[in-house]
């Protein structure tokens, strides 16, 4: 299963990378200029460069429906690609981020708390969020009970869940889908909304404590638990009963 059978089952797909710092970034201009321009001499259409706060941003145009982008915050660096032609193509960058930082912002594998590989399919989904939720993940769980009830009514619906992936449990993954409703929503009977249901499946590496971590090999490691987890388990028991619902709330 490659990039466009993802395309195809959602509106727009997120691939990123996070790596998690232990110290604060550097803020020196000339750092942070050097950094972003070397990014921008691999990808020269990367062109729209701005500061958010604590956070310094280059990016692609986001008019366009595939754009790349690269961030620093305080203690995280970020790195994806939104609606990809293909895996590789936001892996690439990712590799190339990681072998910068290490001699550009000093970010060396004893820096490193963690790193993450992230896969976000969004869902266009008009109405309420977690009813579609609740019917398409819930109904047939033990959470079905509640949901029976007389007058119950699903008002805050984003179920999240952690699991070990490894004995000693510095390889976890996190899987978890976003409503956009919400119960203030709710309260102010905001029924009809125009934003995407979220499901992130986040793959997060630990260090090992008595072994020098290195990101390049576990990034490519947790790339391919990622890819295993969305096709093997998370497309056909999480996303098709999800698009198969938004389908049929289109039709009534």
């Amino acid at each position: 299963m490659n990039s466009d059978s993802f395309n195809l089952l959602c509106d727009d797909l997120y691939l990123d990378m996070y790596v998690n710092t232990e110290l604060e970034l550097p803020t020196e201009r000339d750092t942070i200029l050097s950094f972003f321009e070397r990014i921008r001499k691999q990808y020269p259409s990367m062109g729209c460069f701005y500061r958010r706060d604590n956070e310094y941003c280059l990016e692609e145009d986001r008019e366009r429906s595939q754009y790349r982008w690269v961030c620093l915050e305080t203690d995280r660096i970020g790195s994806g690609v939104v609606n990809p032609s293909e895996f590789e193509m936001a892996y690439e960058q990712d590799r190339l981020i990681l072998e910068l930082i290490p001699y550009m912002l000093s970010v060396s594998s004893l820096d490193i708390d963690s790193l993450d590989v992230t896969f976000v399919m969004d869902f266009d989904c008009t109405g309420n969020h977690d009813e579609v939720i609740a019917e398409a993940l819930l109904s047939q769980s033990a959470f079905s009970c509640v949901l029976d009830l007389p007058g119950t009514k699903p008002i805050g619906v984003s179920p999240t869940i952690v699991v070990a992936l490894s004995n000693d449990e510095l390889t976890q993954a996190r899987i978890s889908i976003e409503s956009k409703t919400g119960v203030y929503g709710q309260k102010k009977k905001e029924q009809i909304i125009d934003e995407a249901i979220s499901l992130s499946c986040t793959i997060r590496q630990y260090p090992e404590t008595f072994e020098k971590f290195d990101p390049v090999e576990s990034f490519k490691h947790q790339c391919r638990i990622a890819e295993e987890l969305m096709i093997e388990k998370i497309i056909p028991d999480i996303v098709m009963p999800l698009t198969e619902t938004i389908a049929q709330k289109r039709l009534t």
